[in-house]
């Protein structure tokens, strides 16, 4: 029922994009395609692009929430996005995942869909040496259809201002440490999804009530089939059976990491933007709880943060795992 209802609200919401640059004819099967909604992020999408395309994504289909930073104009003249614009609220929306549900219903079925936001970087087993379609591939091999991504936030040495972001930096050369602990695990009954909380906003932005910290559980890489559908951002998904992507018994489950670049020198400004609009989760909690802390100018970093290498790093640490993927 739940299903039917939400495929409803994205067919319904699919009235309020608006088509800026329609290149889905240039989609081929086999071709795994990055699903994005975004407002203002000027300065990121060139390294973000690029990013994804070493990776071996084919294809962008974006959503523009009301951009006016030149977001929307730089999206339409890149040869491998497809862009639509919308100034509808995006909390109506359920925070843009009705967009993203009707878009990859109409353009994702039949394909690996890849759905991040513009600060998250997806870090897979041999991501360094393999493309994501090897990845996709061995997917395929054993009939997995989705693949789940630990948001691991990173954050630089010092106060997240100190250090200007460059349009088309690498945000992890500045932004290149995160916590290696402090995670708490619990399991959804009704959806059958892992629940993970902790990390530096746990730690320093939550710190007086952790269970309100931002959930950093994810499912980004998804087989996607028509009856699909997100519930909640990419935190689950039904049907339920999409979400069971850890192993119960012992064993472990291939899985992968989203580095979460938020805490660069964009921040302040994305902050007071958005506590102006008022459109994200619970009124805008976390962006109340940035602004309460960064007043004071707080230091992510502490003595147990750990430096970003590689993935390799990753898995000894136990925040991904390559499974039997050899």
């Amino acid at each position: 029922m739940e299903r039917r209802r939400r495929q409803i609200r994205a067919f319904r919401k699919r009235r309020e994009l608006m088509v800026v640059a329609d290149r889905t004819d240039k989609i081929r099967g086999g071709d795994v395609l990055a699903f994005v909604t975004l407002r203002n992020e000027r300065v990121r999408l060139p390294y973000f692009l690029r990013y994804y395309r070493d990776m071996g994504i084919k294809h962008f289909l974006i959503v523009d929430n009301g951009s006016d930073d030149g977001s929307d104009d730089y999206l339409a003249s890149q040869p491998d996005v497809s862009l639509w614009w919308t100034g509808a609220s995006y909390k109506r929306s359920g925070f843009g995942i009705d967009w993203m549900n009707w878009l990859l219903r109409k353009y994702g079925t039949g394909h690996w869909t890849l759905t991040v936001d513009p600060d998250e970087f997806f870090v897979y087993p041999f991501c360094d040496t393999r493309p994501i379609n090897a990845l996709t591939d061995w997917l395929d091999t054993y009939e997995i259809r989705s693949f789940p991504a630990m948001l691991l936030d990173m954050y630089p040495k010092g106060p997240v201002d100190q250090t200007p972001y460059v349009e088309g930096t690498n945000p992890f050369e500045t932004a290149c440490w995160f916590d290696s602990g402090n995670y708490m695990i619990s399991k959804n009954s009704r959806l059958q999804n892992l629940w993970i909380q902790g990390g530096p906003r746990a730690r320093v932005f939550f710190a007086d009530r952790p269970e309100e910290a931002p959930s950093l559980n994810k499912i980004p890489l998804v087989r996607w089939e028509r009856g699909h559908t997100f519930v909640s951002s990419t935190h689950m998904l039904l049907p339920r059976g999409l979400n069971a992507v850890y192993d119960e018994w012992g064993g472990e489950k291939a899985s992968g990491c989203l580095l979460h670049a938020k805490f660069l020198s964009t921040l302040p400004q994305k902050v007071a933007e958005e506590l102006e609009r008022r459109e994200h989760f619970a009124n805008s909690r976390e962006y109340k709880a940035y602004a309460e802390a960064m007043s004071e100018q707080p230091d992510l970093w502490c003595k147990w943060s750990e430096k970003y290498i590689n993935w390799r790093q990753l898995e000894i640490l136990g925040l991904m795992s390559k499974g039997n993927w050899a």
